[in-house]
């Protein structure tokens, strides 16, 4: 029997491992009401194959184009590594596809900003997956500022752990720590948090940065060869965001021993603290602890059962899904409520402005 729920394809779902499996699958079996997988494609169709029966997926495409333009996709999912995100975002549009791409939406500004450009010619939706706006603790900071909690917002500070980019990793991560292919501690870990920091307090009015490297190599665990590690592992910001708020950020590759994410924001009336496990504050459970007038201590601040929404707690999954759910609202609605391609722009503006000032500094 027809159903009118949205045919998902997904390009680039490996059953051992990845971000994909962990996150899309279960977050699409949240929403079976409103989504059907029905297709999958690969590096290779033998990894096709295998990844539709781990997944009971009833098509795996012999490659990309061919599930881009089956007339059986209604949703094209692009989780590859971000240097096949261009070619397979603008194929994806140019079929007349909805499209959800995982965040860096392009290597690169100017790739960002073609796809953009494109996804605003088009008659379709175009997602990025800046999971951690729509995290229900980061509505709920929108709630509690715009409800007066803090008072006047005075300044706020960032620091963060980036998990890689020190001087060690694995095979399969080593891309990472090569700055050419766009998935750097900058791109990654700090923009998306970043994301979140604006989407509560704020664009960058002003910002100066430093970008440096403890480390000019990574040794691969797996073999022990030392290769080159071009992407920074100290990344230093300080500026102005909207209304004069004065903001410091610092993010560090590796974890550490003590804070791995505190955000701190301070207010006339009062002050919250975010914290969180790791520097990806799309990935972790995040706490807020908050006072305000006569309060000397901060007290943790629940996230009201109604913002929650039953959506799967491990966040992961869980602000995955609320994407989802967005996307689909706005397929039936004809709205624009989704992190949108144009947010994507805006966001690698501000990753470039951030390099642009490390450079002349």
């Amino acid at each position: 029997m027809k159903t009118n729920r949205i045919r998902v394809g997904i390009i680039g779902l490996n059953p051992d491992s990845h971000w994909a499996s962990a996150s899309h699958i279960p977050a699409l079996k949240f929403l079976a009401d409103d989504f059907e997988i029905v297709g999958v494609a690969n590096t290779t169709h033998e990894s096709a194959k295998r990844s539709s029966e781990a997944f009971q997926i009833p098509f795996a495409f012999h490659n990309a184009d061919a599930l881009i333009n089956s007339p059986e996709i209604d949703l094209v999912i692009v989780t590859v590594k971000v240097p096949y995100h261009f070619e397979l975002v603008k194929s994806a549009l140019e079929s007349g596809k909805h499209i959800y791409c995982e965040h860096p939406l392009g290597n690169g500004l100017e790739e960002t900003r073609l796809l953009a450009e494109m996804a605003a010619k088009k008659d379709v939706l175009a997602v990025v997956g800046t999971q951690m706006v729509v995290a229900p603790e980061i509505l709920y900071l929108q709630q509690l500022i715009k409800d007066g909690y803090l008072g006047k917002v005075l300044s706020t500070t960032l620091i963060g752990s980036g998990g890689n980019w020190r001087n060690e990793t694995v095979a399969d991560l080593y891309y990472l720590h090569d700055k050419a292919n766009g998935a750097s501690m900058l791109t990654i870990p700090l923009a998306h948090t970043l994301a979140g920091v604006t989407s509560v307090l704020g664009s960058f009015l002003t910002l100066n940065s430093k970008m440096t490297s403890n480390f000019t190599t990574v040794k691969v665990l797996e073999t022990g060869e030392v290769k080159p590690k071009t992407a920074e592992d100290q990344i230093m910001v300080i500026g102005t965001l909207t209304d004069g708020i004065a903001i410091s950020v610092h993010y560090r590759g590796g974890i550490s021993r003590g804070t791995n994410l505190l955000w701190e924001i301070n207010g006339t009336e009062g002050d919250i603290q975010v914290r969180g496990g790791l520097g990806h504050g799309q990935l972790v459970p995040l706490s807020i602890f908050g006072a305000r007038g006569t309060e000397k201590e901060l007290q943790l601040l629940k996230v009201p059962v109604e913002i929650m929404n039953n959506f799967p707690e491990n966040p992961i999954a869980g602000n995955v899904a609320r994407i989802y759910k967005l996307l689909a609202d706005d397929i039936r609605n004809n709205t624009r409520n989704a992190p949108s391609f144009n947010d994507a722009l805006q966001l690698y503006e501000l990753l470039n402005n951030i390099e642009l000032s490390a450079k002349n500094e």
